[in-house]
């Protein structure tokens, strides 16, 4: 199954998985796919991407979002904007999607005709970011745009943090949620708040918010790797 191909795989120094392992997980999916994901602050990519924005960047759709959610503050604590940006997304997906108490935010992606047998998988990613910025930069996380640039193979903020911890893995789960060609199981996309300052959102979570069986956490502090475990 997908999940487990998933997580068994063991991503290259360049982060991308090699072309063999891609065919057999294309062949699983039912289409050509090409991803290049790092989770990382710094956003590195093959030379073969190099491009002068990032919406030129390939996977086109995970940059598309990417670059969104770059324009929208999200401090830890004051989640407001980014969670009204999630709403509108489903809403112009025609999602459905839910709220809870601790205002984490899941949307619903139902299954593709055909794969409504298959577990249902959520991806999880939180909105908040780390807020810090160089002595001499004027910059107010709670109102401006983090502005983004790109130096040779990597993708940079001048004078901030990116935000890549966890905006990429939020595009990515906006990629998938996006996609009318994928098919797939039922898909649950679980967007916590204020994981940066004491996993709020992650201990709030109301009961019944998710019901997959699988949760894929699209978050990582170790480059090509990924990792395989449970904490309860």
């Amino acid at each position: 199954m997908l999940l487990h191909y998933l997580c068994f795989a063991k991503i290259g120094k360049e982060n991308v998985i090699s072309v063999e392992e891609w065919k057999y997980f294309a062949d699983r999916i039912g289409k050509r796919v090409n991803f290049n994901i790092n989770f990382f602050e710094y956003r590195k990519f093959s030379s073969d991407q190099i491009a002068t924005k990032i919406k030129e960047l390939k996977p086109t759709s995970i940059w598309h979002y990417f670059d969104a959610i770059t324009g929208v503050p999200r401090p830890s604590k004051k989640e407001e904007r980014i969670r009204e940006f999630l709403l509108n997304f489903a809403k112009e997906q025609n999602l459905e999607v839910k709220v809870d108490k601790t205002e984490n935010v899941v949307i619903t992606k139902e299954a593709t005709p055909g794969c409504e047998g298959a577990p249902t998988v959520i991806l999880q990613a939180h909105m908040d970011m780390v807020c810090e910025k160089n002595g001499d930069v004027k910059h107010d996380f709670e109102r401006d745009p983090i502005e983004t640039y790109i130096d040779g193979e990597w993708v940079k903020a001048r004078g901030t943090t990116l935000g890549a911890d966890n905006g990429i893995g939020m595009a990515a789960a906006m990629a998938v949620l996006a996609d009318k060609e994928l098919k797939h199981g039922r898909i649950q996309a679980l967007f916590t708040v204020d994981e940066e300052t004491g996993l709020t959102g992650a201990f709030g979570l109301e009961s019944g918010m998710i019901d997959g069986k699988y949760l894929l956490n699209l978050d990582s502090e170790d480059e090509a790797e990924i990792f395989i475990g449970c904490a309860g």
